[in-house]
């Protein structure tokens, strides 16, 4: 777990964490090392260095979070260094955070590829996280507004053309406002490389929701391409 990206009002204590099963899922994977650095020995005593992707981290989730991309740049490009892989997968759902690393490998060099990893949900379409374990049977249910909006904003622009940015957001809040459980923190269409905002679709833009259901903040996504 890496402290740096934890604000400090945020769940970083209480975080859900699965080492032991996660480590168990890489046995059957054929995994053969796993490196489960303890924060103290990733951060020496009176570190003041870290790495910032200026730009990429302001918008979204940047917004709401102040310095956590720094934190996220920061243990990666330590990790890269300490490693030296040649690939590393990041997971899709952490959109901002993916072209955040993509570009910081980039910029500096690592010489590594950055493999994005689809999205995993539920059958019933809820984006699997380990926030998803906070939330109660009520809202769980809430939580599907999240998906549902996506899809239908996906639907508006595979199945009606649509392209307009106001209309498509307008789809995707629109389950999320309905739900007196729900509160939104972003509803956003960006550019899907420089994360900059749209008012039309005219090749690939994200559209990305961060919303919070009772005190547990969920995000999720959808890649929108017209071409």
């Amino acid at each position: 777990m890496n402290p740096t990206q934890f604000g400090p009002s945020e769940d970083l204590s209480r975080y859900p964490r699965y080492e032991a099963g996660d480590l168990a899922k890489a046995r059957t994977c054929e995994i053969d090392l796993a490196f489960c650095p303890e924060p103290t020995a990733m951060y020496p005593a009176g570190a003041q260095t870290f790495v910032e992707v200026r730009e990429l981290q302001k918008p979204l989730c940047g917004a709401s979070r102040p310095g956590h991309f720094a934190g996220v740049a920061t243990i990666v490009s330590k990790l890269f260094n300490i490693t030296q892989p040649h690939i590393a997968f990041f997971g899709e759902k952490d959109y901002q955070q993916l072209a955040i690393i993509r570009r910081m490998v980039r910029d500096l060099d690592f010489g590594i590829e950055i493999v994005g990893v689809p999205i995993v949900r539920e059958a019933d379409g809820l984006a699997l996280s380990s926030r998803n374990a906070y939330l109660s049977a009520e809202q769980r249910a809430s939580a599907l507004t999240l998906s549902r909006g996506l899809a239908a904003a996906e639907a508006a622009f595979k199945g009606g053309g649509e392209r307009a940015a106001s209309k498509l957001l307008a789809a995707a809040r629109a389950p999320l406002e309905a739900d007196k459980a729900v509160r939104i923190d972003y509803v956003e269409l960006r550019d899907a490389d420089e994360l900059t905002p749209l008012e039309t679709v005219s090749g690939r833009a994200v559209l990305a929701i961060a919303a919070f259901v009772g005190t547990t903040r969920l995000i999720d996504n959808r890649v929108l391409a017209s071409k």
